[in-house]
Formats: structure tokens, C-alpha cells, sequence
């Protein structure tokens, strides 16, 4: 009977195999409990956890609401309570009536969710109790009226307080079940992870016993022939490409190993001249991966790659630098020339570019002030081709760079656009470039290019520094002229004036005798209310009633500081029982009208003290005869009552 052989790969695979069935029970077993484990979790996350913060805040929203309409009772100018009262009513309370409704629906005890429904029903009750209260405590006019005052008070004892202290047992009684739900969700949740650990540590021994097992009687099976294979590995490790030594192995995986091996040494080499060819700059080599999945062949052609990429951006890095360095001396050779500059600059740029024609337009402006680009130099052909053409902001391709403020390039070229002529004939060019010549966002002119090739983005970018530079000494150019033609016109001035000095003088004479006069009136006038000043007590009113001034006699009078009166209305001044009666409001609609009023009045200071005034109100108008503000004099009588009386 022959004997059965068993391949390394057979043996391996009836190890794992057995590791990979104990696996499967373990995780089928881990899957079962863990989805128990998360049908608990969720269920508290999702339901029981926020069932009981929903409650516990119905609790707090229940005595939030009976403390805030309490204090809307007795509190009159408490607003950020009363705001947020109506928080609750408006969004606090509906908002959690939505999220109780979609809770409830998961609860499994209907005793529960009929009293939660009470609660929501007394509640809702209580709303409407606060509503009515609400309603009728709004104005100052409604907190002064007793009865309202009253019946809201008894509506806070007699209604709203055991409604709350009813709603709050109910909600207790609620928290407390789900309280005891919660608990036994966590008993069962701790019962399945212990349930869970124990199994998994059971497996965990078993399999760790079955690997060392199989372990052991593969490691007999391919030790030997794999320490041959270690000897050849170790010397690769240390950089050596060994030859084949002749030894033969069995049609079996270490066969295919050893192939694999002598596969690998070839391979190496191959790949060693080609990292050589790289180090001496040969781009250009040829190599082929021992595969797709050849990791270092792949990575030394993706650095042959990268390399020469480096080596291009270097290249057109350094064309660029040249290039601006070159311009650079151009710009500063024929800086008071733009003329020349212009001629000098389009000339060398196309043949920078070794483009085939270029222009370049400068804005100048008309006698009418209007502005257009002049055509100030164009090259084709080593020919110079002197045109005259002017352009308008927005007309064509250049004007609508100029209205746009950026660049246009062009690789679809109509053929009517422009050609390019040589003795052999004339054809279309295969691109165009228009750049604007900006500077801190201000246009000076475009530069145009156009080329039987195609620009690449770096000869674009390298166009659109060197217009920049352009505008900048365009600019420099234009305000040299400029500053020039103003100093011509300034020395014209200068003979102007010294013509008109002697006139000037004598009416600066004049002048000055006037000023004088002015002065003497204004100080008398200063003089005199400084006078009415510290005789009398006086303050100042805008047209709303509220004081913007007054001086000391009138803050001695009435007992404040400055800072204290400033911004407050007149009716702080009112006694108590004249500020809502029809003389003071009478009093304003005559001011407000025009009407000066005089008259004596019952103050009081800041101490609360009963004062007696002679007032003179005057209204200050505007020259559209509206009121701007009011003038109080005021004199203190007090003594003087009181000594009738």
C-alpha cells in the first residue's frame, strides 16, 4: 500500500484549518453574546438612559416654571426670568413633549406611559394657568391695579403650587420605575460580559494548546531544508549575490522556493545595473520589474522618474531665475525711456520664449481725460513692425485682459485672429499668451505673445512676474514724467503767488481786525453765561426728555452727582404722584411745540426730599423749527413755601 505524502502547504493548511474551526466557535460564540451585549447597550442608550434624563428634566422643567411664574407675579422688572418663562411655553416644553412622545413608544410598561400622560395632561394644565396670569400681569399699569395683582397671587397658592407638587410626585413615582429598569438593563449587561469573558478565555486555552502542538510537528517537517535556503537569505542580507550551488530539492514548495531564490539573485543584479546607471545621470535607462508586484524595482523606477522630473523643474527653475535676472537689467538700463524700454523688453522676451511674434500695449489717456492702450512696440520675425493701434478697455482679447485684470491664453486660435508671416508665407499660431501689466492691483498696459508651441505653465508664470516687473517700472516711468510736469507748473505758481502776496497781506490785515472784534463779542458772551451760570441752577434736556447737562447750582439743588442725572429722563425730578398726571404731559407737549413755559413745581431730590422750584423751560430750535433740546432755570423756593404754609 503506498503511503500517502503530505505537501508542507497540506500540513500548514490542517494546522490552521483546525485553529481556524475553533476560531469560527469562538467567534460565533463572541458574535451571539456581543449581540446580545449590544441589543443592552442600545436599548439603554437609546431608550432607558434618555427616558430618565427626559424625566429628570420634565422635574426640573415642572419647578423652573413654577418659580419663574412666581417670580413674574412679585418681581415686576425681573425680564430675564419672564423671557425665560416663555422660553419654556414656546420651545423648552414642546421640545420635550416630542421627545417623551417618541420615547414612550419603546417603554414595555403601559402603567408608565399612563402616567406619564397624567403628568404631561396636569401639566399642560398648569401652562395654561400661567398663560392667563402672564397675560394679564404685563404692563406697569397691571402690577399697580390690587385686584390683578391679587388674582395672581391666588392663582400661584391656590392652583399652580399644588399643581406642581402633584405633577412632581407623579414624575418621582415614574423616575423611580425607571430607576429599577435601568438597574436590572445593567444586571443583564454585566451578566453577558462575564458570560462572554469566561467562554473566551476556554477558547483562547485550547487554541494556544492545538498551535503549539502544530507548531511542533511542522517545525520537524521543513527545519532542515529551510536552514539551506537561511544560508542563502543571510548572505544576501550582508549584500552578496551567491551562485546557485547545484542542489537539487523535491517538486515541493521548497523547490519552488529555491527557483524563486535563484529567480531573486538575477533579478538583483539586473537591478543593481540599473541603480548604477541612474547614479550617473543615464535617465534614460531601461529596466524591467520581475513583476507588478516587484516593490524595489517598482521603487527605483518611480525614482528614475522622479529624478528626472527634479532635474526638468531645476532646469526650467533656473531658466526662469536667468530669465528675471536678464529682464531685470533690461528694466533698469531704460528706466526714463518707455519708448525703448518697450522696444527692448518685447524684443527679448519673445525670443526668451522662443515664441514668433509678440506686443506690447502702455494705457494712455486723451486730451478728454479718456482712457485707451497704444500699440508702443511689436516684434515678429527679427522684424520690427511698427503699428498704429489703439485699444479700448473691454474691445478685443488685449481690452478685455486690461477690463478683467488677468490673463488670457489661448491654445484654440481663430484663424482670423492673427498670423504670423515669414518670407515663406504666413500661418496661425498654435497659442496665444495675454498678460496684464499689474501692479498693487493697478493696470499699466498687457503684454502679448504668440508661438507656434504651446507655453507650459512655468513659461506662463515666468510672463506674469516679468509683467509685474514691467508695470512697476512703467509706473516709476510715468510718475517721473508726471512729477516733472508738475514742477514745471509749479514754478508758473510760484510767480502767480508772489504776485498775489501783497493782496493776500493786506486782506489777512483786514482779517485779522475782524477776528479781533469777534473775539471781544465772544468773550462778553462767555462772560454772561458764566454769570447765569453761578446764579442760578440750570440743566439741559434733549427732545425724548432726558438730561444731558447741568451745572453745579442745579446738582446742589437736587442732590446729585453729574453722572447720576446724565442720560436720565425728567420724570426722575417728578414727584411721585405728578408723573403720571396730565400738567407734566402737558408740559412736554407744550415744550415739544415750541412754547416756553414758566412756572412752580413739586420736585424731589435724590434723598427723597420734597422740594419746591421756580422753573423756566425754553425749547432751543433747529433752523427747521423742530425742537433740539430744552433749557431749564431753576430757582429753589422751598423755604419760601413753607414759610406761607
Amino acid at each position: 500500500m503506498r503511503k500517502i505524502k503530505l505537501k508542507i502547504g497540506n500540513k500548514i493548511f490542517g494546522g490552521f484549518l483546525l485553529l481556524i474551526i475553533l476560531f469560527v466557535v469562538n467567534a460565533g460564540i463572541v458574535f451571539y453574546t456581543g449581540n446580545n451585549i449590544d441589543r443592552v447597550v442600545n436599548k439603554n442608550s437609546e431608550v432607558i438612559q434618555p427616558s430618565k434624563e427626559a424625566i429628570n428634566d420634565f422635574i426640573l422643567l415642572v419647578t423652573r416654571s413654577k418659580m419663574l411664574i412666581t417670580n413674574w407675579v412679585y418681581l415686576q422688572s425681573n425680564t430675564d426670568d419672564k423671557e425665560a418663562l416663555k422660553d419654556i411655553h414656546n420651545f423648552e416644553y414642546p421640545e420635550l413633549d416630542e421627545r417623551l412622545s417618541n420615547l414612550k413608544t419603546e417603554w414595555e410598561s403601559d402603567s408608565m406611559v399612563m402616567l406619564l400622560d397624567s403628568a404631561q395632561t396636569e401639566f399642560e394644565k398648569m401652562l395654561e394657568i400661567e398663560k392667563e396670569v402672564m397675560s394679564q400681569l404685563v404692563t406697569f399699569e397691571n402690577y399697580e391695579d390690587p385686584i390683578t395683582k391679587f388674582l395672581g397671587e391666588d392663582a400661584i397658592d391656590s392652583q399652580i403650587i399644588p399643581l406642581a407638587a402633584s405633577i412632581n410626585t407623579i414624575l418621582e413615582d415614574v423616575a423611580l420605575r425607571q430607576q429599577k429598569i435601568t438597574e436590572e438593563a445593567s444586571e443583564e449587561l454585566q451578566s453577558s460580559v462575564d458570560q462572554l469573558r469566561n467562554i473566551t478565555i476556554l477558547l483562547g486555552v485550547i487554541i494556544v494548546i492545538i498551535g503549539l502542538l502544530s507548531a511542533y510537528i511542522m517545525t520537524r517537517s521543513i527545519t532542515k531544508p529551510i536552514n539551506y535556503i537561511k544560508d542563502v537569505v543571510v548572505k544576501l542580507g550582508k549584500g552578496e549575490l551567491v551562485d546557485d550551488q547545484g542542489r537539487k530539492f523535491n517538486n515541493d514548495e521548497i523547490g519552488e522556493m529555491a527557483v524563486a531564490m535563484d529567480n531573486l539573485i538575477q533579478g538583483l543584479r539586473s537591478t543593481t545595473l540599473f541603480a548604477e546607471n541612474i547614479g550617473k545621470g543615464q535617465y534614460d535607462s531601461e529596466f524591467e520589474p520581475l513583476s507588478e508586484q516587484d516593490v524595489l524595482g517598482n521603487a527605483l523606477i518611480e525614482m528614475r522618474n522622479n529624478l528626472a522630473r527634479v532635474a526638468e523643474e531645476d532646469k526650467k527653475r533656473n531658466w526662469s531665475t536667468e530669465g528675471l535676472a536678464k529682464f531685470g537689467d533690461i528694466l533698469r538700463q531704460n528706466n526714463d525711456n518707455i519708448a525703448k524700454l518697450s522696444d527692448d523688453i518685447i524684443r527679448n522676451l519673445v525670443k526668451y520664449l522662443e515664441a514668433n511674434q509678440g506686443g506690447l500695449y502702455i494705457i494712455e489717456e486723451d486730451a478728454g481725460g479718456e482712457q485707451f492702450m497704444s500699440l508702443t512696440a511689436c516684434y515678429a520675425w527679427d522684424k520690427k513692425k511698427y503699428v498704429d493701434q489703439k485699444v479700448f478697455k473691454g474691445e478685443g482679447l488685449a481690452g478685455q485682459v486690461w477690463q478683467e485684470q488677468d490673463s488670457i491664453y489661448l491654445t484654440d486660435v481663430p484663424d482670423n485672429y492673427i498670423k504670423i508671416t515669414s518670407g515663406l508665407g504666413d500661418a496661425n499660431p498654435r497659442s496665444i499668451l495675454i498678460v496684464p501689466l499689474k501692479v498693487n492691483e493697478e493696470i499699466y498696459g498687457v503684454v502679448e505673445v504668440a508661438s507656434f508651441k504651446a507655453f507650459d505653465e512655468s513659461e506662463i508664470d515666468f510672463v506674469e512676474k516679468i509683467a509685474e516687473s514691467i508695470a512697476s517700472t512703467v509706473s516709476s516711468v510715468k510718475i517721473n514724467a508726471k512729477t516733472q510736469k508738475l514742477l514745471e507748473e509749479s514754478q508758473e505758481m510760484t510767480e502767480q503767488m508772489r504776485s498775489q502776496e501783497e493782496e493776500m497781506r493786506q486782506n489777512m490785515e483786514e482779517l485779522q481786525a475782524t477776528q479781533e472784534e469777534m473775539q471781544r463779542g465772544q468773550s462778553e458772551a462767555e462772560n454772561t453765561m458764566d454769570a447765569i451760570n453761578q446764579s442760578v441752577a440750570m440743566a439741559e434736556f434733549d427732545a425724548e426728555g432726558k438730561i444731558t447737562n447741568a451745572n453745579q447750582n442745579f446738582l446742589d439743588m437736587m442732590g446729585y452727582f453729574k453722572d447720576e442725572l446724565v442720560g436720565e429722563n425728567h420724570r426722575i425730578l417728578v414727584h411721585k404722584d405728578d408723573k403720571s398726571s396730565d400738567s407734566n404731559k402737558q408740559l412736554w407737549r407744550d415744550l415739544l411745540g415750541g412754547v416756553t413755559v414758566k412756572g412752580e413745581y413739586r420736585r424731589i431730590d435724590k434723598s427723597g426730599n420734597i422740594l419746591y422750584t421756580r422753573e423756566n423751560y425754553a425749547p432751543i430750535k433747529n433752523r427747521d423749527g423742530s425742537v433740539s433740546k430744552v433749557m431749564l432755570f431753576a430757582s429753589d423756593i422751598t423755604q419760601f413755601k413753607e414759610a406761607i404754609s
